[in-house]
């Protein structure tokens, strides 16, 4: 299936996913050490619900985690973009990432996630981004702050588990950078 390109880097294309993306995605998205910040990794069951929750973001929000490809053979990395999350009283948009461990240290994320933050704020037109990071996650944590952001504030209160995060986020022009920890 043809899948809607979002946009491209020097080295990437960020791209809608389908639902022939299953089998990619639970490479990573089953992996216990990719998930260790999810506690686990995901069932076939958990995976699906995953990326039809993905799917359905791109109708409700406009946005969504994408599909990253390497340009130069196609390969499939892992995920990248921008979803709408909760947030104390409120809806934010969260600059998220997940790759398969064999890509990581190589770059790609933070490749992904700086050309995702321009998407927020050139194409969204957001005011503020967030990246909402598990305290002990030091990649993604380096990460936001290769993404220019930086550490805002501790919460204990996510979505899917009761654990520290931190919440890093990038506030007014793109010029100007927060990261909001929790």
């Amino acid at each position: 299936m043809e899948s809607e390109v979002i946009l491209t880097t020097e080295r990437l294309r960020l791209r809608k996913l389908t639902p022939d993306d299953l089998p990619l995605l639970e490479k990573s998205l089953c992996d216990a050490r990719v998930m260790y910040a999810y506690e686990h990794g995901f069932s076939r069951d958990e995976a699906l619900e995953w990326l039809e929750r993905q799917l359905s973001r791109y109708s409700s929000d406009g946005c969504g985690l994408w599909g990253v490809e390497r340009l130069s053979d196609g390969a499939f990395l892992g995920q990248c973009g921008i979803t709408m999350q909760p947030l104390y009283d409120t809806l934010v948009p969260e600059i998220g990432y997940v790759f398969d461990d064999e890509y990581w240290g190589l770059g790609y994320a933070t490749e992904a996630a700086k050309a995702c933050k321009k998407y927020g704020f050139e194409v969204m037109g957001a005011a503020e981004l967030f990246s909402i990071i598990r305290g002990n996650n030091l990649p993604s944590i380096k990460v936001a702050e290769r993404n220019g952001m930086t550490p805002r504030r501790r919460s204990s209160v996510t979505r899917l588990l009761l654990i520290p995060h931190q919440k890093y986020f990038w506030r007014g022009t793109p010029n100007k950078i927060c990261f909001y920890v929790s």
